[in-house]
């Protein structure tokens, strides 16, 4: 916001507040309800001894201020009516925490430097060939997930990974990105992380294929060879853009390797992330 608030320190009042109404959407509101919080300038001046003014309004404005523009309907999605009752501050404060949905598969949460929402799809979120046998892929536990549990992969031949996500989110564009690791980490030793790269393999041969699909009819793909073992890496698929923040998005998302001439295995899948657009830069260094 341009011009937000401004502090004033008086000995008679102990403070004030001076606020440009034009910078506010509640200004007209303030000035039905008492023309006399306004100064001849046009700034709203408020001092301890104006009783009549309701403090609480502008502090649930100002939180407001940071929320999303279509927060209500993000509440409703994540919690229902569970959040009816309470201020601004704790909606935001509870909305910038990780919160889960979807029976713990999705996490959802704001970025508390830019307001901006930040979605999550663990691997038991996901569709993956061949899950359910243990020849191939085994659920592990492990510190370096958010949900705490990854999807590894011992070998397989057909590669395929489909999910999908609705969700209200605010008007933007967003980047769809994979979090994948060659290697299966292991417990820390002496301090050190320790990462298995022995049954890495096949990824160098081929490349992954990435696409992405929304309800308003956008596509995005992507293709690239899998690399540097032991180190977790954000693939990105494709953006995509949110025109309407009033109604949910569907998108459709795939990862696959579907070339039977070799087999592919060693692989960590973590996660789904769907960030801003302008967190793009920012993950290529973690």
């Amino acid at each position: 916001m341009a011009e937000f608030l401004c502090l004033q320190i008086r000995p008679s009042w102990g403070f004030a507040f001076a606020i440009k109404p034009q910078s506010w959407r509640f200004a007209g509101e303030l000035r039905g309800a008492d023309s006399g919080l306004f100064g001849p300038t046009g700034d709203l001046q408020i001092g301890e001894a104006q009783s009549g003014f309701s403090w609480s309004f502008l502090a649930d404005f100002i939180w407001e201020s940071k929320l999303p523009s279509n927060y209500q309907t993000i509440v409703r999605k994540v919690f229902g009516d569970g959040l009816e009752n309470l201020g601004k501050r704790d909606v935001y404060t509870r909305l910038c925490q990780p919160n889960s949905f979807d029976d713990g598969t999705k996490t959802v949460w704001l970025d508390k430097n830019t307001g901006s929402v930040c979605l999550s799809i663990s691997s038991k979120g996901l569709a993956i060939t061949g899950i359910d046998d243990r020849r191939y892929w085994n659920h592990i536990q492990t510190e370096e997930s958010r949900f705490c549990s990854v999807a590894y992969l011992q070998q397989i031949w057909w590669f395929e990974v489909d999910g999908e996500v609705e969700f209200p989110f605010p008007a933007g564009t967003y980047s769809l990105f994979f979090r994948l690791q060659l290697g299966r980490s292991s417990q820390k030793r002496f301090g050190r992380r320790i990462c298995n790269t022995e049954h890495v393999h096949g990824w160098d041969i081929k490349p992954v294929r990435f696409q992405l699909w929304t309800s308003e009819g956008q596509y995005a793909s992507s293709q690239c060879f899998l690399t540097e073992p032991g180190k977790w890496n954000y693939y990105h698929v494709g953006d995509f853009v949110v025109e309407n923040p009033n109604a949910s998005t569907k998108i459709k998302l795939s990862m696959t390797q579907i070339d039977c001439t070799h087999t592919k295995g060693g692989l960590c899948l973590d996660s789904v992330l769907i960030y801003p657009s302008e967190f793009r830069e920012w993950l290529k260094h973690f």
